[in-house]
């Protein structure tokens, strides 16, 4: 089955809440943030400028293996840069291939500079399943009668 739609058709369906820390915070506030929003990655924002990425993969390989204190490291010291993007006219399945490639969970959304929410690999798992649930749906109904040929 051929993967359909856009960035901005996924973040269409979801919330455009963008979660995200400064720099010079503490590991140790930005994972009680994911914890807090429930989300596994934070944008790490220096104003209005994407500057990072930080997510739990980066605090339990950049601080708790080195036996770093994440209240005493800022996230500026383990985010990942630079940061793997995509825009909102992205196609799913590039998305999905670009995350497989880059080994990433999650793409920030980026048009003309300015952030416009995030995807994870959930939000895209969950595109995919909802299509192949309605193409099934359709082929049911067209097996069954329901549509005239």
């Amino acid at each position: 089955m051929r993967v359909v739609g856009s960035v901005s058709d996924v973040l269409a369906r979801k919330s455009v809440t963008i979660w995200n820390v400064a720099p010079t915070t503490t590991v140790f506030d930005a994972i009680q943030m994911m914890a807090e929003k429930n989300v596994g990655a934070l944008l790490v924002m220096d104003g209005a400028n994407l500057v990072g990425l930080i997510s739990e993969r980066d605090y339990t390989r950049k601080v708790v293996l080195h036996g770093h204190s994440s209240k005493q490291t800022t996230v500026r010291e383990i985010m990942t840069t630079p940061v793997v993007s995509v825009s909102p006219h992205d196609a799913v399945s590039d998305c999905l291939h670009l995350m497989t490639d880059k080994r990433v969970r999650h793409l920030p959304v980026v048009m003309d500079g300015k952030v416009m929410g995030v995807m994870s690999i959930g939000d895209l798992v969950k595109w995919v399943m909802d299509a192949q649930s309605a193409a099934i749906e359709q082929m049911e109904n067209y097996i069954g009668g329901g549509y005239s040929a």
